[in-house]
């Protein structure tokens, strides 16, 4: 077998379609162990001078679990060197440090630390000695630390990260180590670091051939010039657990001095269950290296076997079937948890999402937490992996750029070793809104970066998200696109054979449309545009800095949610799209400045609250029976009111007012709702939809009356009581009926008793400026967010809400 000496010369040469997450588990016996190293760590804010000498005493330093940001515990600053744009909330340097033993018994074993991301510039020291420096925010990286560890003793891991020069970001970064860190031991004989990469590369309904690559890693000091005999064993499982298939590779031999090594093993498989976004199965391979009778590593590596291809007449297809990606755009924010990766928060994301149709994700603008792509394979969604926000040209003063010469391949590579396995990843997108579209420079630095793909995978196609898609693209004239990305430009969709004949599209960002939850201006049908982020204020804003949720406002680059999708559903041959956004995000409050500090663009609001346009895609991307008015009905009496119906299996939807018939209304040609222009008056608002004369649903809204009391209602009822699981609890201002008040701005406090803390508040609102991190928080537009966090022990957990004037309100948890 050839033999290598690091990971990537070997992954180089593998050239067959990977289907598989890489996921590492500790099994019963197992040789190889993946311990959590999330809990004990202290941090420091600010620079300490010999923070990574292991005798330092940082027992005053603040105790606390990762993942952690501490920007998101701060204060909106209209003066952060962060900049409006980036959050408004400072950044900064901070120190981490933990000591920790690793048992005897680990001597002569590899161990190593894992970072899923730091953001951003970290440097890492074990017992005084650094280990590296890594500049990107985003990446995953990987460090040995067994030459440095005292087996049995006190150990210390030292970590600086330095966030302190701003503004390094257009949207909310983030500081800190803000995602999961993993201790991983393993035999010295074992594989190596994404060191599986698997393909299907036949597959029909009744079989398919996996194709299995493994780079297995020799450790164990000894003559170079002769080898040491290995045999592998891979058993394919099915989601029962049950045996499937197999593959046993003897008289192998791998050579010493730290030799990575490539082997090849195949298996078949008869009528195998495929992975879509319907049916997201997922199989998984467990491979044993084995030497003299010893087991030395086991590695497990789930599988999704699914096929897809792009074609340029007739669009996207999925296991042979034709499939528009519905897409979003998001950034990896958690609201008012800021950028600390949790992985239920980032679920309930995906799962609110998923019930609005949506079935695929653009991690914009960076390589996204593994645990993303993890949910993603599990619930079926379609990821577009995006590796960067600019190339050699930045577009903030201390961006990415800076670093691009140095780094860019090292992350580029990482970014698809890691990934390529996910059956979910079917797209890679090496750029979004590069600068240098119209740089003659990126005739080679296309080809460059597509080529570190390529070398990697050549299973799926490239794209770059281009806001200037016109043939003056130098990004899309080297011809290292096999994806023509159009950002925006619904208008040349239609024309896009016209420009690139052949060629192959994807609208990789798309949409812009501006809403605040809860606020409407009227006339509806009235579209006001937002000229440009660089340009004029937006002088058809209004002073409290909220913009209408009619689906009636958006930037000049950008459309209404509706005026987008009535093109994409129209031609086959438009593979997808990927709206900006799915959620609200900290930063970029478009389109307006200070006070904002978060984004109007998403479907879903920061605190995860739907707005009315989630209903439109809901009727129009899923087969759930929906009918949907807007807006409230609390209106100053006699103004005139446009009431909108999103809906679906129906021909048509009539509207009473306080039980007085307002009129049928059809949608028209491409219409996407209806609409009633009401003279206001209180009361009930009713409106019917019927099919073939039948009633299929009803929805009633009522004028609420003065705010009463509190509701509050809780996602879940029971978390783990593993220190990390959520419950996400809505506080809703009702009035003495029971109905949501839609102005109410109530000063809600909580008080908590029991195994858990509260570990952040909200209310969608762009220009809230309290604090995330706080026991209290208004209403806005009558609802507000209380997440309660386990603290490690099982028990019963009470929240209790109060306002002054307003009946209060109790919820329990069980933490188990």
């Amino acid at each position: 077998m050839p033999s290598f000496k690091t990971p990537l010369q070997a992954a180089r040469i593998l050239v067959l379609v990977p289907l598989l997450f890489f996921a590492l588990k500790s099994f019963a016996q197992s040789p190889r162990s993946k311990a959590d190293f999330d809990m004990g760590w202290r941090f420091n804010l600010g620079d300490v001078k010999g923070g990574e000498e292991p005798g330092l005493n940082d027992t005053k330093w603040r105790a606390l679990n990762l993942p952690h940001d501490w920007s998101i515990e701060g204060k909106f600053d209209k003066n952060s060197p962060a900049t409006v744009e980036g959050g408004a909330l400072t950044g900064g340097l901070g120190w981490y440090r933990k000591t920790f033993t690793v048992p005897a018994t680990s001597k002569g074993k590899m161990v190593y630390i894992d970072f899923d991301g730091v953001y951003w510039n970290s440097t890492v020291w074990i017992n005084g000695h650094k280990l590296g420096f890594r500049p990107n925010g985003y990446i995953s990286f990987r460090y040995d630390m067994t030459p440095y560890l005292k087996f049995g003793g006190k150990n210390v891991i030292a970590v600086k990260v330095d966030n302190s020069v701003q503004p390094n970001s257009r949207w909310y970064s983030g500081s800190g180590i803000y995602r999961h860190v993993w201790l991983e031991t393993t035999d010295k004989l074992a594989i190596d670091h994404w060191g599986t990469y698997v393909t299907t590369p036949e597959v029909t309904d009744h079989s398919a051939t996996v194709d299995l690559n493994i780079v297995v890693k020799n450790n164990i000091p000894g003559d170079d010039s002769k080898s040491l005999p290995i045999e592998l064993q891979s058993t394919l499982y099915d989601a029962k657990g049950k045996s499937i298939g197999s593959a046993v590779s003897k008289n192998l031999t791998i050579n010493y001095a730290g030799a990575a090594t490539l082997f090849n093993q195949k298996i078949s498989i008869i009528n195998p269950a495929l992975w879509s976004v319907d049916n997201p199965y997922l199989y998984r391979i467990v491979t044993k290296v084995i030497t003299g009778g010893k087991v030395t590593d086991e590695y497990t590596t789930p599988l999704g076997i699914r096929y897809f291809n792009f074609d340029a007449d007739k669009g996207f297809s999925l296991n042979g079937k034709p499939l528009k990606i519905l897409g979003v755009c998001d950034h990896h924010d958690l609201g008012s948890l800021g950028a600390a990766l949790n992985n239920r928060a980032l679920q309930r994301q995906l799962e609110m999402l998923k019930a609005m149709g949506c079935n695929g994700i653009r991690t914009s603008h960076n390589p996204p937490a593994p645990e993303l792509l993890d949910l993603a394979d599990k619930m079926g969604f379609i990821v577009m992996d995006e590796a960067f926000d600019c190339w050699e040209v930045g577009k903030v003063k201390y961006d990415y750029h800076l670093f691009f010469k140095e780094w860019h391949k090292r992350d580029l590579e990482d970014q698809v070793l890691r990934d390529r396995n996910h059956p979910s990843v079917m797209i890679w997108s090496i750029g979004n809104e590069i600068p240098q579209q119209g740089d003659p420079r990126s005739l080679t630095l296309a080809p460059e970066l597509a080529g570190i793909v390529h070398s990697l995978d050549k299973t799926r196609p490239i794209t770059t998200a281009n806001d200037r898609p016109d043939t003056s693209n130098k990004i899309i004239q080297s011809g290292a696109l096999d994806l023509i990305g159009y950002n925006y430009h619904e208008y040349n969709y239609a024309g896009f054979h016209d420009r690139y004949p052949g060629k192959k599209f994807i609208a990789t960002e798309t949409t812009s449309g501006l809403e605040t939850r809860g606020h409407y201006d009227m006339p509806s049908d009235s579209i006001r545009v937002w000229p440009s982020r660089w340009d004029k204020p937006f002088t058809d804003g209004n002073p409290d800095n909220t913009v209408s949720a009619y689906d009636n406002v958006r930037p000049a680059w950008g459309s209404t949610h509706e005026a987008t999708w009535k093109v994409m559903k129209k031609y086959d041959f438009l593979s997808g799209m990927f709206i900006w956004t799915g959620w609200d995000y900290l930063g970029e409050p478009t389109p307006y400045k200070w006070p904002s500090r978060s984004s109007y663009f998403g479907i879903i609001d920061l605190a995860g609250f739907p707005k009315d346009i989630y209903y439109m895609y809901q009727s129009e991307w899923t087969s759930k029976t929906v009918l949907h008015i807007l807006p409230h009905w609390n209106w100053e009496p006699g103004k005139t009111v446009d009431v909108w119906a999103f809906y679906n299996h129906a021909d048509e939807v009539e509207l009473f007012l306080n039980g007085k018939s307002l009129g049928t209304k059809k949608k028209e040609g491409d219409d996407l709702h209806v609409m009633w222009r009401v003279k206001y008056e209180p009361g009930t608002l009713k409106a019917v939809s019927r099919k073939d004369g039948k009633i299929v649903k009803t929805e009633v809204i009522h004028t609420a009356g003065k705010a009463a009391r509190i509701e509050l209602v809780a996602d879940r009822k029971n978390i783990k009581a593993n220190g990390k699981d959520l419950s996400f609890v809505t506080v809703r201002i009702l009035d003495k009926d029971g109905n949501v008040v839609p102005t109410a701005d109530n000063l809600v406090n909580f008080k908590l008793n029991g195994n858990a803390f509260i570990a952040g508040v909200d209310n969608g609102s762009e220009t809230d400026h309290d604090p995330f991190k706080a026991n209290y928080r208004h209403a806005f537009n009558g609802l507000a967010l209380a997440i309660l966090q386990s603290n490690g022990k099982a028990g019963s957990i009470t929240l209790n809400a109060s306002s002054s004037g307003l009946k209060g309100a109790s919820l329990v948890i069980n933490s188990k």
